[in-house]
């Protein structure tokens, strides 16, 4: 089970390639996957029937006794089976549905698919926080699905809504798993609920973990999200919300329910949301016109039978409870998945623009008929052996005196009500011949209008709706599923066999209720007892609800607001909250951010070192004899740029303090430090100079600085604190520091001699991923700051250079049509050292600029390699190494400008970024595989004859994917600061530019 788990995290990256290879059939590849999933759970049934249940654990995360552990218990089991078999006849569904479509398809079905790995994760997961992180991928995976049509404002608002509802309740569900985690000592769900913790403190966990799972299952106050979800494709409306991930808050009600279902906040939830929740999605579902909105309604109206009936938490519902879930998850999905083949022939799911579509497609019409069947309970379909059980099992509670079971079952026949009259009223509108009154002839629109409001009786016919025949394929998935529910409902004896088990886990009845004298059980046929009395009952009251609704054209709402009005609202005044804050704190000036940090940090940390008792100092004059020569020249350049007018003037004698640094490490024993130091200053140094292009070259131009005094009090005293706490810091140790250890470590864990590197990427692996992370979001904040318009990167697709010049390897030279290779044009013409020294202005250009960078990059990116490969035992390393590449390029940047410097580096720097990130992921997961902790790396050694002894770390990669990030934020740098301001003062000038301009042929840079 780790293993398909393992498969669904890695596959889903090969699908957009696939995609892009053979198009839709695709999905015939990404079928395969739940497939086999289906087939391997499926295999495991005799194991959970035993009750040797499958278990795998492996330890994540030792110190937190957090590990990645899968069970297959009868729920699980169960779950697990309707995630991927109904995802696996979805993605063959999407072959069809995406039939001829390419633009984002790629990218759907690997979220599909990931979709589907994480909700099969969470099923069968026995590690509560592991739960909770399968809990909140699925809504991030669900965010991007049902946004899909991103360019749809209604599309991203329904999924940035579903985002923030489901997050919001994944958050609070994760206080809840705390609780109940620290409250028990352990994270194994196995082990909470054999342990059965009761105490106030496991109530207020209950009632958080509630507000995730309802939240997730979209039961009242949450309920408004999903209909608002359906601006998805369809395929995501029969998955996502029908088969998997609003089943997930009820798969976890289930989980707990047998355990804690008579704890005091359980049920007054449980039962009594979800019926009213049954209730008000029914009456809504009746208002609907579209197809997909009647059925998302509709949805949330069984989600809320489901809760009561999961949620009540005794024997007979429990076992119930299943079979109504495995009901719910086939005739839904197979619902959906039909509307989906009518939008996708006719264009569109308004019932007041369908007509006769049963006539034209009977087969649809006729398993479509079978799965509202199911949906409603009639027999032969597995949705009346569930109906039938439910009313049983809560009749015996409410005739028991049981308050809760009175108003489950209330709510349970009010919702079968509702639940018969939508269903009739999906048929129709999607198969029906309808007919209307005849219209006037002042209304020749009449006809159409009429038909989403009135019945069948009396008037003109609609016209027939043209229907083009699917593909026989496009209907497999559909009447499957529908086919599904009468195998199922005829197949009750055996799945009362399978699902009893879990149904034992949960007392006979509740509290003060006798035990019924015949447990329940699944049976297509009882006898003629009560409960198929109330079930018909409920059938022919549906049918009473649908006349009179479609016949008086019943739309009128119960309250003047919405749910969806009341999240509106609350977003609109989170929005004016935020502007009120923010004008308050956020007052656009530097000065003022800054200052307000240093004032809170010299009154904290003084504070800190006022009240202290224990003042130990260990001071020495100095360590080496430069530091005396050094530390002034450091201290003077400090006061020189306090003093600066010209902006270079000041970043220039900044530097100078950090070029002491480079002397202090290089004289103190550090000289890996040093080597780094003085390549930052170096490139900190250009971004600088970049960006001192686009403001005032004097300080205070355009704004005077005010209060100088203050500012130099302030500045004073946050140096003197400073100093102050690293004096009290330094002396203040009681115990040996670990990095006494480093240099042992790093030789014996780590095979490398440069203590310095091994830390980085071995030791310290994780720290340097962090960095890695902010280095990445670095340069994507600078770059969207510059790129106004969009974030693509298009110069590395400009080519100085003709295609013909990039195929030849003749040298190339310049002419007056640009550079080409010698022999393409007549005459003697100079060397081009450059392919880009053309489109700088002749006023600009250095010949002899061009020559050395000719001569020099590519020895620089050797000497980058080497210091890359050569960092684990000498100085160096990936940083160093992707400092001293980054450099080639400010050097071809410098020398012959953006074009050359799209000709030098022609990638996009978010591809180096993400590559370098990547790697250095794929260094702390591969490691699981091998049962090792994130990060190890591996030591090899091999004896060659003529090459002699080698070593290589695994560690090395790690090293790599710190390279490409280095160089990647430096070319975004140049990218945005440099070239793409370059072009901004270009296109500002009118065209002409005062760095980028081909004089000769009068092409513009």
């Amino acid at each position: 089970m780790l293993l398909l788990l393992g498969a669904f995290a890695l596959l889903p990256l090969l699908l957009p390639w696939l995609v892009g290879r053979i198009g839709a059939r695709a999905f015939y590849g990404a079928a395969l996957l739940p497939i086999a999933a289906f087939f391997y759970t499926a295999w495991q049934t005799p194991a959970v029937l035993a009750g040797d249940i499958p278990f795998e654990a492996f330890d994540w995360i030792p110190s937190l006794g957090i590990e990645l552990s899968v069970r297959l218990t009868t729920l699980s089991w169960m779950m697990a089976l309707i995630v991927t078999g109904v995802g696996a006849l979805v993605m063959l569904y999407c072959r069809w549905y995406f039939r001829g479509k390419t633009e984002g398809v790629g990218q759907f079905s690997a979220v599909l698919l990931a979709f589907a790995g994480a909700m099969y994760g969470l099923v069968i997961t026995d590690d509560l926080i592991v739960l909770v992180m399968f809990w909140e991928l699925t809504s991030v995976l669900s965010y991007l699905l049902i946004g899909f049509y991103n360019r749809r404002a209604t599309s991203r608002r329904a999924a940035l809504q579903a985002l923030l509802v489901t997050t919001l309740g994944g958050l609070v569900m994760l206080i809840g798993v705390v609780l109940l985690v620290v409250d028990t000592g352990t994270s194994s769900i196995s082990e909470i609920l054999a342990a059965a913790p009761t105490g106030a403190v496991v109530d207020a966990a209950l009632i958080l973990i509630l507000v995730g799972a309802l939240s997730k299952s979209a039961i009242f106050p949450f309920h408004f999200w999903l209909p608002g979800a359906m601006a998805a494709p369809t395929p995501v409306s029969a998955y996502l919300h029908a088969a998997a991930m609003v089943k997930a808050g009820i798969y976890l009600i289930a989980l707990f329910a047998p355990v804690f279902a008579a704890s005091a906040p359980w049920r007054p939830i449980v039962v009594g949301l979800g019926a009213l929740t049954m209730v008000l999605g029914g009456v809504q579902a009746l208002r609907e016109t579209d197809l997909k909105r009647i059925l998302a309604f509709g949805t949330v109206s069984q989600l809320g039978f489901l809760t009561v009936v999961l949620g009540y938490g005794i024997q007979d519902a429990a076992l119930a409870g299943l079979a109504l879930l495995i009901s719910h998850a086939l005739f839904k999905s197979a619902l959906f998945l039909v509307v989906g083949v009518i939008d996708r022939q006719l264009s569109t799911r308004d019932i007041g623009e369908l007509s006769g579509v049963g006539r034209q497609a009977p087969v649809m019409a006729t398993f479509s008929f079978i799965a509202v069947a199911s949906m409603v309970g009639i027999i032969p379909t597995i949705g009346f052996v569930a109906k039938e059980t439910i009313l049983t099992a809560f009749l015996h509670e409410a005739t028991g005196g049981a308050l809760w079971g009175i108003v489950g079952l209330v709510g349970i026949v009010l919702g079968s009500i509702l639940t018969a009259a939508y269903g009739i009223r999906f048929l129709w509108g999607a198969f029906w011949t309808k007919t209307v009154p005849t219209p006037a002839p002042s209304e020749p629109d009449a006809l159409r209008e009429a038909a989403g409001r009135l019945g069948p009786a009396g008037g003109t016919p609609l016209p027939l709706t043209e229907w083009p025949d699917p593909p026989i394929g496009f209907l497999g998935a559909p009447v499957l599923l529908s086919a599904l529910t009468v195998v199922a409902g005829l197949a009750a004896p055996l799945l009362d066999t399978v699902l009893a088990t879990y149904a034992a886990l949960a007392p006979a009845a509740s509290a003060g209720v006798a035990a019924p004298e015949h447990p329940a059980h699944l049976a297509l046929w009882h006898g003629l007892e009560p409960a198929l009395w109330i079930s018909l009952g409920t059938i022919a009251a549906g049918a009473a609800v649908f006349w009179l609704v479609t016949a008086t054209g019943w739309k009128r709402h119960m309250l003047p607001f919405t749910a969806a009005d009341i999240y509106n609202a609350v977003l609109r005044g989170v929005a004016r909250l935020s502007v009120v804050v923010t004008t308050f704190t956020q007052r656009g000036s530097l000065p003022v951010y800054v200052g307000t940090i240093f004032v809170v940090f010299v009154a904290a940390e003084g504070t800190a070192l006022l009240l202290g008792t224990e003042w130990t100092a260990q001071l020495d004059a100095f360590q080496t004899p430069m530091q005396l020569v050094v530390a002034p020249l450091m201290i003077a350049a400090g006061l020189l740029a306090v003093r600066a007018q010209k902006r270079y003037s000041g970043v220039v004698l900044v530097s100078v303090t950090g070029l002491g640094m480079v002397l202090l490490f290089a004289t103190s024993g550090a000289p890996d430090l040093a080597l780094t130091q003085i390549l930052v200053e170096t490139v900190t140094l250009v971004a600088f100079a970049l960006v001192l292009r686009r403001i005032p070259s004097r300080m205070g131009e355009h704004n005077a600085s005010v209060w100088p005094v203050a500012r130099a009090v302030l500045a004073a005293a946050v140096g003197v604190t400073m100093a102050v706490i690293a004096i009290v810091a330094t002396a203040a140790r009681s115990a040996k520091p670990i990095s006494e250890s480093f240099p042992e470590l790093a030789y014996e864990l780590g095979h490398g001699k440069n203590v310095v590197n091994v830390a980085l990427v071995d030791l310290r692996g994780w720290d340097t991923m962090g960095e890695l992370s902010v280095l990445i979001l670095a340069a994507t904040g600078v770059a969207s700051l510059v790129f106004v318009t969009h974030r693509a990167d298009t110069l590395s697709l400009s080519s100085a250079l003709p295609p013909a010049a990039a195929r030849t390897r003749r040298p190339l030279v310049e002419t007056d049509e640009g550079v080409r290779p010698r022999g393409d044009s007549a005459g003697a013409e100079r060397m081009a050292w450059l392919v880009g020294g053309q489109r700088v202005r002749p006023e600009n250009r250095s010949i002899m600029l061009e020559v050395v960078v000719r001569v020099l990059f590519h020895s620089i990116i050797i000497v980058s390699l080497y210091i890359l490969f050569a960092g684990h035992n000498l100085p160096g390393g990936g940083f160093a190494g992707g400092l001293v590449a980054g450099m080639a390029l400010v050097m071809r940047y410098v020398a012959g400008g953006r074009y050359e410097l799209g000709a030098a580096a022609p990638t996009d720097a978010g591809r180096l970024l993400g590559t370098g990130m990547s790697i250095a992921v794929a260094c702390a997961i591969i490691p699981l595989f091998f049962g090792a902790p994130p990060l190890t790396s591996a030591f090899f050694e091999i004896q060659v004859p003529i090459l002699g002894h080698l070593e290589f770390v695994t560690s090395t990669f790690f090293d790599i994917g710190v390279y490409l990030v280095v160089i990647g934020l430096v070319l975004d740098v140049l990218r945005s600061l440099g070239a793409e301001v370059d072009r901004q003062t270009y296109e500002l000038n009118g065209g002409s530019s005062p760095t980028d301009s081909n004089s000769r042929s009068g092409v513009s840079g």
